[in-house]
């Protein structure tokens, strides 16, 4: 049964004792020997494909090969035979937590893997490069590491469900630290006690602002959870060593929850699985048919749809305005509501225009389809019909849409809203969406085939027609698969393929 932890903080003077300390219930979930449930199984092999198939797609841009570049640098680690890193051949190692750095940042580089949204957001596919690179190192088998990831998208789903970061302008990869944390200690089978001090340490080094997410948005979004992913593995490696962690991490006085969230009075209720319940979490969370921020997923969706319905929408000349009524999120994020100048810049980074739904919906409504690449392309985001049509979108905050959003009853939740298409002739023309497409509640809920055929799409070019089967088979047996098994978890470009890449240079 689900257990509630009352979480707030407590005075110095209080001294809450260890096994008392949301950390350490963490870490208790963590060490449960409870089986994963076959449907679990089915979702952690769906989402492995996932991660790979956005990261072949990422190969040759810049961040992921400035992050691969590094991690070539570094050669496997005294404790193990290292991990792969994307792209590489299979036979070329590296030490763990540069492959996780490597792995993490192609595969959230196009913002085109899983989500989850609630209190606060987050991208809980985040978890498996780090821990996939762990079990590789380790000499784990495919069973430990579907333990590993269940625990993962576990942790991090529970706390987003509860505790807000951004309300505070605490980066979502706060949560993910400690999540990737408990996986690996799960995976290795580590006592409660080391994977409570590894939880704390990884909590306490990947707060940070969430400018990452603001205005001009850098490459460093990318690299943000990637660097949470590596920060977990040193965590993990500093606590099995016997080091310990600033305590207690949530509820101290001078803590995370008094001095970076809702301060010394505030109360959050966090509910985890009790003793003997399955990890379940994973099954809530959501993947991407589209290349864009969540919240623009169900959008994208509409504005195919109301195209295709009304081609004259197309035409700048014959539209006087178009408002989306959403979410809070959705307005003050990726809306006009940020009051972002950069939403509405043609010259923004693709990182920019990936956070504007007015330029994502004007695209979509143009063109009738949405693509990783030619969607953000610099003259697809300066064309003289678009730049006008752009201008024209706005967002408003309906209060309606954000309950829908927060709701905690998975057949209410919404992340779409509703449009209204204002003609120049005075008519107006309206229609809404819930969720995406490929929701588990949406018109075509992604399956296992859906997952298989965005791989192989965006493979295709990448991955020689071989390596794309070998991987697919690999990835489809992960339960079964033995240590020596685990280095097919990666996927290696055809001849010459990351010769496209831009060259990088660094200290190391």
């Amino acid at each position: 049964m689900t257990e509630k932890y009352e979480l707030r903080t407590y005075k110095s003077s209080e001294n809450l004792p260890k096994k008392e300390q949301l950390a350490y219930r963490i870490a208790e979930v963590a060490t449960d020997p409870v089986a994963v449930e076959a449907d679990v199984v089915e979702m952690i092999i769906n989402r492995v494909i996932d991660n790979a198939a956005v990261a072949a797609a990422s190969l040759i841009r810049k961040a992921p090969t400035s992050a691969r570049n590094q991690a070539e640098a570094h050669p496997p680690s005294k404790g193990g035979k290292g991990a792969t890193v994307f792209g590489l051949a299979q036979t070329e190692r590296f030490s763990p937590e540069w492959a996780a750095w490597a792995n993490g940042v192609a595969v959230r580089e196009l913002d085109f893997h899983d989500t989850f949204l609630a209190a606060e957001y987050s991208h809980p596919g985040d978890n498996i490069p780090a821990i996939v690179a762990v079990a590789q190192h380790a000499g784990c088998t495919g069973k430990d590491l579907v333990r590993g990831i269940a625990t993962g998208y576990e942790i991090q789903i529970d706390l987003v469900r509860t505790i807000s970061l951004h309300k505070h302008k605490i980066d979502h990869v706060a949560h993910l630290g400690p999540a990737a944390a408990a996986g690996i200690g799960t995976m290795l089978g580590l006592d409660a006690d080391t994977i409570f001090q590894a939880v704390g340490q990884a909590l306490h080094t990947t707060t940070a602002t969430r400018q990452s997410r603001k205005g001009e948005i850098s490459s460093w979004k990318a690299h943000a959870p990637a660097l949470a992913g590596k920060v977990a593995v040193e965590a993990v490696d500093r606590a099995m060593r016997g080091e310990t962690s600033p305590s207690p991490i949530y509820e101290g006085e001078d803590g995370v929850i008094a001095w970076l969230l809702d301060g010394p009075d505030a109360r959050y209720d966090v509910y985890l699985p009790g003793k003997g319940e399955p990890k379940r979490a994973i099954l809530d969370s959501y993947t991407k048919e589209h290349s864009a921020e969540y919240q623009a997923q169900a959008l994208i969706d509409l504005a195919r749809k109301m195209g295709n319905e009304h081609p004259e929408v197309r035409d700048p000349n014959n539209v006087k305005a178009i408002v989306i009524h959403t979410s809070h999120h959705t307005h003050y994020v990726i809306g006009s509501g940020a009051n972002d100048p950069q939403k509405y810049d043609p010259s923004a980074s693709r990182e920019t225009l990936d956070h504007s739904i007015p330029y994502i919906f004007a695209v979509a409504l143009q063109d009738g389809t949405w693509h990783q690449e030619h969607s953000y392309a610099p003259e697809r985001a300066a064309r003289e019909d678009t730049v006008a049509l752009w201008h024209k979108i706005t967002t408003t905050e309906d209060k309606e849409w954000t309950r829908r959003y927060l709701s905690t009853d998975p057949s209410e939740m919404a992340f779409g809203g509703r449009v209204e298409i204002t003609l120049e002739n005075g008519s107006v023309i309206i229609d809404e969406i819930a969720v995406a497409d490929a929701h588990p509640l949406g018109a075509r809920p992604f399956k296992r085939a859906d997952y298989i055929h965005k791989f192989r799409t965006l493979a295709e070019g990448v991955l020689e027609p071989a390596e794309i089967e070998r991987f697919l088979d690999v990835a489809q047996r992960l339960p079964e698969l033995q240590p020596e098994e685990l280095w097919g978890l990666t996927i290696t470009a055809k001849a010459g393929y990351l010769d496209q890449a831009p060259t990088t240079k660094g200290l190391f």
